[in-house]
């Protein structure tokens, strides 16, 4: 059962309260953030909570046991408190909230109620919204690893192991066609395809994905973009290209000579194999499916 505070308890038992919510939001690189619905900027637990901050819940429910609940949060998009592009950049992908309700007339009474983070974020007309997960979703997610063809590590990290800077090109946006389609120049030394779902990143900060990485007549880079750009790129600016890898067994010992590395299990059947009927032309004698 939930403590209230002696304080707290004795103004919710008033005939008319001054309360209201506050949510400090705890980024994974530390950066602390404080928001209320309140008109005013509160200040607690070491913690300033910003007004006008356009922040509202959505009505929740509460389950009893390990069921996993779910809520929302609405707010505006402002530099002083959200930016559009820390949210692009998945800066507040996992955050920690804490909502507490306050006596905005002496926020030394203030209560935790929960604690959630944040899961699916979209983002429309200046404004976001944001799913706040219990803390019990983390009992539903994955652990371990996942038998699979392909591998599972990320290029270049600790347990794929290449060096990345032989990978690497540095050029510079020639053309912007849309937001999802570019020009550069300065990589003519590199094959067609050879940046093919790597990652491009800008000078500023801003990283994309590369789906295709076609070399023109020219000697220029035409790149395709999963996504569109969520930055605004023009002419002159500095972008250095990362391969990608298919993660797949030849590609790894073929184009990086990394076999020793792979992190796939290529010799197990997939369930094309297992749901094919006899045909009598593979040999079935226990001998690997994969050479």
């Amino acid at each position: 059962m939930r403590a209230i505070p002696a304080a707290l308890a004795g103004h919710l038992a008033g005939e008319a309260t001054t309360i209201c919510y506050c949510w400090r939001v705890t980024r994974r690189d530390a950066v602390v953030l404080g928001f209320t619905e309140h008109d005013r900027d509160l200040v607690f637990d070491g913690t300033t909570f910003l007004a006008a901050s356009g922040f509202a819940a959505s009505e929740a429910e509460q389950a009893l046991g390990m069921a996993a609940s779910a809520e929302e949060v609405e707010g505006g998009l402002s530099s002083a408190a959200i930016d559009e592009a820390d949210l692009a950049s998945g800066r507040y992908d996992g955050a920690r909230v804490e909502l507490f309700v306050v006596n905005w007339a002496d926020p030394a009474q203030h209560m935790l109620l929960n604690i959630r983070e944040i899961g699916e974020v979209s983002r429309s007309g200046g404004a976001f919204r944001a799913e706040l997960r219990s803390l019990a979703h983390r009992l539903g997610q994955p652990q371990g690893r996942v038998y699979g063809r392909r591998c599972d590590a990320s290029l270049g990290d600790a347990r794929c192991r290449v060096d990345l800077s032989a990978w690497r090109g540095n050029g510079a946006v020639d053309a912007v066609i849309d937001k999802s389609r570019i020009v550069v120049s300065g990589l003519s030394g590199f094959a067609d395809g050879f940046f093919g779902r790597g990652v491009a990143e800008f000078a500023g900060g801003a990283q994309v994905d590369i789906e295709v990485h076609e070399r023109r007549a020219d000697g220029k880079a035409g790149l395709t973009f999963w996504l569109p750009l969520e930055q605004t790129v023009v002419p002159g600016q500095a972008v250095t290209l990362t391969a990608g890898c298919d993660k797949t067994v030849s590609t790894c010992g073929g184009r990086f000579a990394n076999l020793l590395n792979f992190r796939g299990f290529p010799h197990v059947p997939g369930s094309d194999f297992a749901y094919s009927y006899v045909d009598g032309e593979r040999l079935h004698d226990g001998g690997a499916l994969f050479e």
